[in-house]
């Protein structure tokens, strides 16, 4: 209880800030890595898995806002990693991270953020900031940290409104892998953790515009022996392989600017083979364009772990993962291409399949399980779709 005549706590000084290109300025404590970073925001409604988040490749270009305050209180650990490190570019949150209270914390969020580079701001009116992003549309933005609390506050709206956008930049070949490897390990189990495919009955083939691991785990897990492509890699080398089916993977930036050089590829593995083709995110997008259909970039995007999504082959609604900021027109699918789930939040397009092909792909994500499990299904059909075509092969 404060002393009578007792002079007021000060609050203490910001040293991080977050300046938007409209001029908006936000100001909080900061976390992570010291520096400067330019990126486009967003914001992602999941209440956990904020380490995957920061290490899924899909955020490539953008600063995430958290809008579930507690962020940081479980730590960090090399299971959860989505990718080698961080890719994006830095975190919002609300309340400051609190001591990590997970048996398996490996380092602490800030620990961890700072050791790879990575800028965080505290203390930020996250749901300002949502409502912001979402009447307004996914804005540019420049976060910065500096213990000393001193900010050129006119050089960070600057900065912002310099930021390019990801409108038309190809990110897939950043993130992507720099040579083919093999995965074999499949999706935690207790008691024994990640333990490896030891008999798989597929060989398949993922091209990664910006895999995430537990996407290659579920693929192993469905009895797939998987090695891993980059972005790049043209019909010879997948065929090279001999694979039973082929995946596409997620990954960031425009569609349209990676589908210069990934859906000539795919085009040709449509025309030449009857192999089964499989796209999650980024995938779902090329093989989209591949078939004759069009992207476009969406106000704000969809990014969290609570999205309905209909199946409009069953009618079923299952709860989904999204990270998109660009959508399949599906006004523009052409003929024999069959819209097969859609977003029940705005009805944007979620999922197409070609006619009379065991060719299909999602915009969701089916190994993130926030359902828990509710797309997982879609790695066991890929699997049946590669077992039957053996078989009518024999």
């Amino acid at each position: 209880m404060a002393t009578p005549n007792a002079a007021p706590r000060s609050a203490p000084k910001p040293t991080a800030c977050l300046a938007l290109a409209d001029g908006s300025l936000f100001y909080g404590m900061g976390f992570g890595a010291t520096g400067q970073t330019v990126a486009e925001l967003c914001f992602n409604t999941a209440m956990t898995g904020y380490q995957e988040v920061m290490t899924d490749p899909s955020y490539a270009g953008q600063i995430v806002t958290f809008t579930f305050p507690h962020i940081g209180n479980v730590g960090t650990n090399p299971d959860d990693d989505e990718s080698g490190d961080p890719v994006a570019e830095g975190m919002v949150v609300k309340w400051m991270p609190t001591e990590p209270s997970s048996w398996r914390t490996a380092q602490t969020l800030s620990d961890w953020l700072a050791s790879r580079g990575r800028i965080a701001i505290g203390g930020i009116d996250t749901r300002r900031l949502t409502r912001a992003i979402r009447q307004q549309g996914a804005p540019h933005a420049a976060l910065a940290h500096n213990p000393d609390g001193v900010f050129d506050v006119e050089a960070l709206v600057a900065a912002a409104r310099s930021f390019v956008g990801l409108e038309g930049l190809d990110l897939a070949k950043d993130v992507t892998c720099a040579q083919s490897y093999r995965w074999n390990e499949m999706r935690w189990a207790w008691p024994e953790g990640f333990t490896p495919q030891k008999d798989a009955k597929h060989k398949v083939v993922a091209v990664d515009y910006g895999a995430k691991r537990n996407i290659l785990r579920c693929l192993a897990s469905a009895g797939c022996d998987v090695t891993v492509l980059p972005a790049s890699a043209s019909f010879d080398d997948i065929m090279a392989h001999k694979p039973d089916g082929l995946f596409l993977s997620n990954g960031p930036g425009d569609p349209a600017a990676t589908g210069e050089y990934a859906v000539p590829m795919i085009q040709e593995v449509l025309a030449k083979t009857e192999m089964p083709v499989f796209g999650i995110c980024l995938g779902h997008q090329m093989l989209a364009l591949a078939l004759g259909a069009k992207t476009i970039k969406m106000s704000h995007g969809h990014h969290g772990a609570n999205h309905p999504v209909k199946d409009m082959d069953t009618g079923k609604v299952e709860i989904t993962s999204m990270n998109h900021g660009f959508a399949v027109d599906a006004q523009s699918l052409p003929g024999g291409v069959i819209e097969t789930h859609r977003s029940l939040f705005d009805g944007s397009n979620c999922g197409i399949r070609m006619e009379g092909r065991p060719v299909w792909s999602v915009q969701h994500h089916p190994e993130a399980s926030p359902g828990p499990q509710d797309s997982y299904y879609l790695f066991e059909r890929f699997a049946e779709a590669m077992a039957q075509r053996m078989q009518t092969a024999t």
